[in-house]
């Protein structure tokens, strides 16, 4: 469970009519691989987050999950995805949409700072069992 200061209510305005400073924001996250949502559009969330490392396999059945690079090198490796087996590797700039249920798994050598998209209540292992990675949804920051 997340601390009461780290768990905040969505605000009244939802990130919306204002500008966000995103990487701003990421420096206010302590730890890696812990996403917080910056603002909503309609039933979307967009969550920022700092990486380091391997993440676990996992998937998500009822939605596709979009990944932005901000700074860094990220590579997402997959299994059966639409072209089979493999990985790509995103840097700053670049995005990448993964498919409902396709298995992914987030690597970075280095520290990676990106935004994600995906709707409200997606949990970020995906349908896997929950673990010491699972955090928390609707954490504000």
């Amino acid at each position: 469970m997340s601390h009461p200061s780290n768990h905040t209510a969505a605000p009244a305005e939802r990130g919306q009519c204002q500008a966000i400073d995103l990487v701003g924001k990421i420096a206010l996250i302590d730890g890696y691989w812990q996403p917080r949502v910056v603002a909503e559009m309609n039933d979307y969330q967009f969550k920022v987050v700092k990486v380091e490392g391997e993440f676990q396999w996992h998937r998500h059945a009822d939605t596709d999950e979009t990944f932005i690079v901000l700074e860094g090198e990220l590579r997402i490796d997959f299994r059966a995805g639409p072209l089979g087996d493999g990985s790509i590797v995103l840097r700053a700039g670049q995005m990448a949409v993964v498919p409902k249920g396709v298995e992914h798994k987030p690597c970075a050598n280095a520290e990676v700072k990106m935004l994600l998209i995906e709707p409200r209540g997606v949990a970020n292992t995906g349908d896997g069992p929950t673990d010491e990675r699972t955090v928390e949804n609707d954490q504000w920051i």
